[in-house]
């Protein structure tokens, strides 16, 4: 009995040895465990979901819906014309409008009406550019300079572009010279405010870190400030276009004269002269379809790209 007893707890001791090196075993490997676990979860948040688009998800999501917008304009357009809610004169059929834009065409001048407005705006765009991006960091960085220019800038900003065209006609006489000069008052606040909302916004982090690497001034603002303020900076540039478009085209409307050429302004302009309200309507549709079409051929894609670097934006392929 003794002895079937002693084999009994010598089993079991041996038993109990065998398990608990294997219980120490797992506690010591399940910490590490999780932390591996935590590791990949916190990859994947950080990891920008991809996926392939096809081509049938972009007709449908980002063609689709601009051309069915378009078509329940002119439908409704072509509706309020046969249902005779007012004069011919003061609504056309769209297909006057569409037989004034054929005949610029036929005519040669309709590219050089665009081109006239579209280069001026983006000549005067880039000197504003010029002019706003050292204005915004200084702005933003030297508290005693922001005091004093930045509730200025914030009003430039409100005024309308429209009020500098008479100034400006005084000051500069019709010429070139006075279409940039109102779009530069236009722009140049709108792009050094976004900046300054930009760098607003750059977590004090960054700075010292770039101190201690000993990135100070220039250097600072070249490496540090404007890649971390750049959506701003970007919204900043969007919105500068289209004060810049919005100034060039008043300046065109108000002021004429045969120096400054034929842009889409005075088009519309001498169409007015003329009582020509499908020629009217046609200057409104240019000035939009222009327009829109530099915000998205221009702006969109580097916004796209500012965002996607950020992991704002997921990646499609």
């Amino acid at each position: 009995m003794a002895s079937s007893k002693t084999t009994r707890g010598t089993a079991a001791e041996e038993a109990d040895g065998g398990k608990q090196p294997v219980e120490k075993s797992t506690a010591k490997s399940g910490p590490g465990q999780d932390l591996a676990g935590l590791e990949a979860g916190l990859d994947a948040l950080d990891a920008v979901q991809t996926k392939r688009v096809s081509p049938a998800e972009v007709l449908v999501q980002k063609v689709l819906p601009p051309i069915v917008a378009v078509a329940f304009v002119l439908a409704l357009w072509k509706v309020l014309v046969v249902a005779k809610v007012t004069p011919d004169y003061k609504l056309p059929d769209p297909g006057l409008v569409w037989d004034s834009l054929r005949q610029l065409w036929l005519q040669g001048e309709l590219l050089d009406i665009i081109w006239t407005s579209v280069s001026r705006g983006l000549f005067g765009f880039l000197i504003a550019l010029a002019i706003a991006t050292p204005l915004g960091l200084v702005v933003a960085r030297v508290k005693f300079i922001r005091a004093g220019l930045g509730p200025i800038l914030s009003g430039l900003q409100s005024l309308p572009s429209v009020a500098w065209v008479p100034p400006a006609v005084i000051w500069l006489g019709l010429n070139d010279q006075m279409m940039y000069t109102v779009i530069l008052l236009g722009a140049v606040p709108s792009i050094a405010n976004g900046l300054v909302a930009g760098i607003d916004q750059v977590p004090p982090l960054f700075l010292r870190a770039g101190r201690t690497l000993g990135a100070r001034g220039l250097v600072s603002a070249r490496h540090i400030l404007l890649p971390a303020a750049l959506p701003g900076y970007v919204a900043g540039l969007k919105q500068g276009w289209a004060f810049s478009w919005r100034s060039l085209m008043a300046a065109e409307i108000i002021a004429k004269s045969p120096d400054l050429g034929l842009g889409l302004g005075q088009y519309l302009e001498n169409q007015r002269n003329n009582s020509d309200m499908a020629g009217v309507l046609l200057g409104i549709l240019l000035i939009l379809v222009v327009g829109i079409a530099i915000e998205l051929l221009i702006f969109a894609p580097i916004e796209r790209r500012v965002l996607r670097s950020r992991g704002l934006l997921a990646s499609t392929h």
